[in-house]
């Protein structure tokens, strides 16, 4: 009897929220088979506002939510060059819903200078390596150097008692810095700060003569004519900047370097998720609107693959130790 009555009422209320359900997953943007995201993602970028990497981290939220149609947000958690907000995210449950924006730096730097980390790189597992650029070596127009040799030879008179300026300690614009002069056997003086404005406003200003610093940064000074650009450290001149040469045809191969920006997930998140993940991040990637979004701001679209890029990352893991050991540099926690 219950039968013949569930018969005859076809449209019952259990009946009509199933089919609410199924219509409103088919109307859902790029709605994936695994169900990602079911919740409000948030993308933890380890840098205070206002870097190169903070405008890059919300361009990808704001391109991943049109692509899926889910809630993406961008939190800044700055502190330890990074391994702070590493540290957040590994607290996070591993459903895919809290993601990380790894630098070259954290990922293959902090782990050599950092003698008590409390994450490891293999904690997580890459998403998609996004974007790469070179440093640029810049100077204050009060240094009379107009190309790379009279720089050389300006910074090796003591009597100009150079210095050099990073974007923070324990990061290749600090040991490219620790390279240069010991290439050039002099005796500049390390400034480290605390991210790219301020580092960059401090050569703008005079303070501190030179130092590498990050493309996007230094551009606009540069064709401001308040910055020279003297060297790029890509192994090719960068298209933003193709008048200036690189350090490795200046004879300088050992400095030639990109830093780069990477989306990592835990590595305990599960495989159907990492999938569904990977191809959103993919179709992101091949966007027109947001590849023109990113080379609008200097950088330039990673294309390895993510063997590639774990080969990319541990070699250049290998690389920094030694630079790292070599200047005995120890990060503190």
């Amino acid at each position: 009897m219950n039968v013949h009555r569930f018969a005859r009422q076809p449209f019952s209320r259990w009946a009509f929220g199933l089919a609410a359900v199924v219509v409103t997953a088919l109307h859902t943007p790029n709605a994936t088979a695994q169900g990602w995201p079911s919740k409000p993602v948030t993308i933890v970028a380890g840098v205070p506002a206002g870097g190169a990497l903070d405008p890059f981290a919300r361009a990808l939220a704001d391109q991943l939510q049109k692509e899926t149609g889910g809630t993406f947000v961008v939190d800044n958690k700055p502190g330890a060059n990074g391994n702070l907000s590493a540290e957040l995210v590994l607290k996070a449950p591993a459903d895919g819903h809290t993601l990380w924006i790894g630098t070259q730096s954290m990922m293959t730097i902090n782990p050599a200078a950092f003698a008590a980390l409390r994450w490891k790189p293999s904690d997580f597992t890459p998403i998609i390596k996004s974007v790469e650029a070179p440093l640029v070596l810049v100077t204050h127009p009060s240094v009379p150097a107009n190309d790379f040799a009279g720089l050389s030879k300006w910074i090796k008179d003591p009597a100009n008692k150079a210095a050099y300026a990073s974007f923070s300690p324990g990061t290749p614009s600090h040991f490219l810095g620790f390279q240069l002069n010991e290439r050039l056997r002099a005796s500049m003086v390390h400034i480290p700060y605390r991210g790219s404005p301020p580092q960059v406003t401090d050569i703008l200003g005079g303070q501190v003569p030179l130092g590498f610093t990050q493309l996007a940064t230094a551009i606009p000074h540069v064709k401001e004519g308040k910055l020279k650009a003297l060297a790029v450290t890509s192994p090719q001149r960068s298209r933003y900047l193709p008048d200036v040469p690189t350090l490795a045809e200046l004879g300088y191969k050992d400095l030639s370097t990109t830093i780069w920006f990477g989306v990592f997930a835990s590595a305990a998140t599960p495989p159907a998720v990492l999938k569904a993940i990977r191809a959103a991040a993919d179709k992101v990637h091949s966007d027109p609107g947001y590849r023109a979004r990113l080379e609008a701001l200097n950088f330039d679209m990673a294309t390895e693959n993510i063997p590639a890029f774990e080969a990319t990352i541990a070699t250049e893991t290998q690389r920094w130790a030694a630079l790292v050991k070599a200047t005995g540099f120890r990060a503190a926690d």
